[in-house]
């Protein structure tokens, strides 16, 4: 009887935590906050590369007079001809003509082409179509000596030569940056749910406190039932805010894709191996727990919003300050710094999903690190009830990490 009163208090107290926050709006700001930028990208992208390949139409359709000085002998006559330029050798008077505005544009091409410059000389037409009169003489340069080489030694210089790489790893072949894609994905969803659902993390077991009402929430259900149920709507809350960001930008994707010019991403062809995600999923579900519960300790054991929001920094730092090591975590995985953060439970999370992620985190060491983060999961957890038992009626000061260490 008194397990299924538990049961019902626990669900209670997750229904109750759920409504309460997707009824506030600072819960659909922070949730849409980051599909709502990444909207205002995208439209930026299209309506940049709009009225960029709209500019590009109407400065190819703009014919201008070209006068050219080419004592290096590099440019074809035929390509003279094709753009309708004269020639001149008098520079001083081309200068003076374009200056006068009586002229367009003037090329100067010198004798020693690789140590010299090649003096561009135009009318002002504008900020952005200005650019038009160094492009043509790039491109009356670069055409006129690719027309004197073989086709495949222009490839070359263009850098237009395909290369094929086969990587092998035990006998297969090995692609690092695609087999990094699928895990990868636990590494920046933990990132974005810490770093925008942090704040409200900490301010679950606030609020009850700063409104007076916790005296009678604790005469009705247990600290234990309580702090449990609110670490249980607070991760069923992330999962729906993380599901929030991703839909729109997944849906703008496969809808806008071809529009502002983004990427094709061919889902088929990346690489799904069952072992290293079921090692992302357990890193990424212990660690989100683990700070959970350390959020919430923080905010029980603080009297107001106001002091406890003064902890999440260093928080923060703990979990993000590893990021500064990145090139070790890929490079030097077994080094002394790289293992201390990987089992140090607080620093753990970002190394252990970005070592899974590129394929350096052994078995045996995601076991004994998960294995870590889950001891610790339970004694902050643990700790977070004792803390809330006892703090929770403390309305004007925190309680000191003695006191939550010694009591019992």
């Amino acid at each position: 009887m008194m397990k299924e009163y538990q049961m019902h208090n626990l669900r209670t107290v997750i229904s109750f935590e759920i409504n309460r926050a997707i009824k506030k709006k600072s819960f659909w700001i922070m949730a849409l906050a980051f599909p709502i930028m990444i909207a205002g990208i995208f439209g930026i992208i299209y309506f940049s590369n709009k009225a960029t390949n709209e500019a590009v139409k109407n400065t190819e359709k703009q014919k201008f007079s070209i006068v050219i000085e080419d004592r290096s002998g590099r440019i074809l006559p035929g390509m003279i001809a094709a753009v309708g330029a004269k020639t001149t050798t008098d520079k001083a008077a081309a200068i003076q003509s374009v200056r006068e505005g009586k002229g367009d544009a003037f090329f100067y091409y010198p004798a020693d082409i690789e140590n010299g410059k090649v003096e561009v000389y135009g009318k002002d037409v504008g900020l952005f179509d200005n650019s038009r009169y160094e492009s043509v003489a790039r491109i009356l340069l670069t055409q006129s000596v690719s027309d004197t080489v073989a086709r495949d030694v222009q490839r070359v210089l263009q850098n237009r030569i395909v290369y094929q790489n086969s990587i092998y790893r035990d006998g297969e072949i090995y692609d690092g940056f695609k087999q990094a894609i699928a895990p990868g994905i636990f590494l920046i969803m933990f990132y974005i749910l810490i770093a925008m659902f942090g704040s409200q993390m900490l301010n679950s077991t606030v609020e009850e406190k700063e409104n007076r009402v916790i005296e009678m929430i604790l005469t009705t259900i247990e600290a234990r039932t309580l702090i449990v149920g609110k670490i249980i709507s607070l991760i069923a809350l992330a999962i729906l805010q993380m599901v929030i960001i991703l839909l729109p930008i997944i849906t703008g994707y496969a809808l806008l894709r071809d529009k502002i010019s983004l990427p094709s991403i061919d889902l088929s062809n990346i690489p799904l191996d069952p072992v290293r995600i079921i090692v992302a999923v357990a890193i990424f579900a212990v660690s989100f727990m683990l700070f959970t519960g350390l959020l919430v300790t923080v905010g029980a054991a603080s009297p107001t919003a106001k002091e406890a929001g003064g902890f999440l920094g260093v928080v923060m730092m703990l979990i993000f300050g590893p990021l500064y090591a990145i090139s070790l975590f890929v490079s030097a995985p077994h080094s002394p710094l790289v293992q201390f953060l990987s089992y140090f439970p607080f620093t753990a999370p970002i190394p252990l999903l970005l070592r899974n992620a590129v394929g350096n985190l052994s078995i045996h060491e995601a076991l004994i690190a998960i294995g870590i983060l889950l001891i610790t999961t339970v004694i902050v957890i643990r700790i977070a009830v004792n803390v809330f038992q006892y703090g929770a009626l403390e309305y004007s000061r925190r309680l000191s990490l003695r006191e939550i260490l010694t009591r019992r």
